[in-house]
Formats: C-alpha cells, structure tokens, sequence
C-alpha cells in the first residue's frame, strides 16, 4: 500500500527499490514560521544506529532519488531523507517564496521537529549547495558535511530568463515534457540503460503534485543557490566527504577539484563508472564510501 498523500501516477512505478522506498513515506505536519499553518512535509526514516544521516534531494526531485542508497546506509545506521520546501511531496503553501532562505528556515524546522541531534548531512547535486548553506548557518547541527556531485560553484538559471508571465509557465510545462525529462535522464547516467521507465516515474512523480509549477517559478525567479565564495566555503569546519561520478556531464568534473582545494578539512573521491547520480548508479559503491566515512 501507498500512502494516500502521494499522487495516484506512484501506481505506475515498477522497481523493487522504487515501491519499496514509495510505500515507506511519511508526512508531518511541520509548524515553521513561515506559514500560520503547518506544512505538510514528506521524509523517510529508516534504520536506528549511531549519528543520524540527513539527506537532501537535488533539484526538482524528491526522496525517491535516494532509493538505492537510503535503505544501505539505513542497514546501519540511523538514515534520513526529506522533500526539500517547494519540492518533492512536500505541501507549497500559497504565500511562500520559495527561496534559499526559507528552504533553509523549513529544513532547520524538521531537523528540530524530527532529529534534533547533530547529523551527518549528505546532499546531492542542489542538495549539496543545501547542505552546504544549512552547514556555515548551523554549524553545531552538522558533524560531518557529504556532497555528491554538488551545485554550489555555479550559481542561478538560463531558466531564470524566462520566469515572468506567460514565459514562466511556458517553461515549466516545457521542463514538465516527457521528452525532456527522458533527456535529462540519460543525461544524468553515464549507463544509459538506468534511465528506465520506473526512473522516469520516479522523477516525475512529484509533478503531479498541486502548484509544482508555481513553486518552481519562485524558487528559479529567486535566484536560487548563488556560488559560495572561496571565504564561505573555507568557513566550513566539518570533515567533509565530496564524493563525483567520473563521467559526470551535468555538472562536468572540474567543480570536484574546486571544492577539495576550498574546503579545507576535505577527502575528494571519484566514483567509477558514474554520471551525475553515483548514488542511483553506483549506490553499492557510493554507500560504502559514506559509510566508511562515518567512522
């Protein structure tokens, strides 16, 4: 059984892995001060040992992204993953903006609501300039700081161009094809043959979800996660992981060598035969670095 809040297309999804991460999602209503009501917040939580892993989603994606890797780490370890605000299954409340700021407020939130203890933090691709923004603000949340394949050195949209009235909704019904979505799919892969039918669902599903489109429209119109400094990131006091797919063509492979050389307490390692997904693509691998990292 699904939950009832997730939209009917989950129906649709066909991998074990995919069903099985699916049926285990859970909804708090979270109280923020960001909204007079509480926002309706989708995570998962599995596993109950040691230091929490929190693990943030990348963008226009959900915690479906992490259904290979989440249950690994959760064999041994205490594991979180969160929809992000604005994404995911997460509710989009009507007078919200959407940006880095109050994703940053949302998350701080559920951590307090749901952990309340330090984490290690993961965050892939946007969810890595999440991480890394909720580290520098929260330091003493934060034990260990693990990026895989992170946005944070570039900063903004093309997309944002195109965000006023009729182009903006013209732009998220153009990133709403299937086409495109296919395209960006086997883009991410460096093995074509993962961007299946069920990948495509799985990225998709939260599409369905009410005002998708107006929140996607906030957060891109907002600037979204601008390029952290070399300041900023020398400020980060943490062991930090940064974990890359070697034949990454999202975000090409030089940002990894920026990143190792700016974070001062950093371990640079390649996952093989990866695209910009080690962790769908390479989650045996990519949890047996996390997890020898924790130790």
């Amino acid at each position: 059984m699904f939950p009832k809040f997730l939209p009917a297309g989950v129906e649709q999804l066909t991998e074990p892995a995919s069903i099985a991460l699916a049926q285990t999602i859970e909804q708090t209503p979270l109280t923020t001060p960001l909204s007079k009501q509480p926002i309706a917040t989708t995570y998962v939580h599995q596993g109950s040992n040691g230091t929490p892993f929190l693990l943030l989603h990348g963008f226009d994606s959900s915690v479906l992204e992490y259904r290979r890797l989440l249950p690994l780490l959760a064999a041994q370890n205490e594991t979180w993953a969160v929809d992000l605000l604005g994404f995911g299954f997460t509710d989009r409340p009507y007078g919200i903006k959407f940006n880095p700021n109050e994703i940053k407020t949302h998350l701080h939130c559920f951590w307090k609501n749901s952990i309340n203890q330090p984490v290690i933090l993961v965050g892939a691709s946007m969810g890595g300039a999440a991480a890394i923004d909720f580290a520098l603000t929260y330091p003493e949340i934060v034990e260990k700081l693990i990026l895989i394949d992170s946005a944070g050195l570039t900063g903004g949209s093309p997309a944002s161009r195109l965000m006023f009235p009729p182009l903006d909704y013209l732009a998220t019904e153009f990133l709403k094809n299937r086409k495109i979505r296919q395209s960006i799919s086997r883009t991410a892969y460096k093995n074509k043959q993962l961007a299946t039918e069920d990948a495509l669902y799985c990225g998709a599903l939260h599409l369905e979800m009410p005002n998708w489109n107006k929140a996607l429209i906030a957060f891109t119109k907002s600037g979204g996660y601008q390029p952290f400094k070399s300041n900023q990131l020398e400020e980060i006091k943490q062991e930090t992981l940064i974990l890359w797919g070697d034949s990454d063509k999202i975000l090409g492979t030089k940002d990894a060598h920026k990143f190792e050389r700016a974070i001062p307490n950093s371990t640079l390692t390649w996952i093989k035969d990866s695209g910009h997904v080690p962790h769908l693509e390479q989650p045996q691998t990519t949890a047996k670095e996390i997890l020898d990292f924790r130790f």
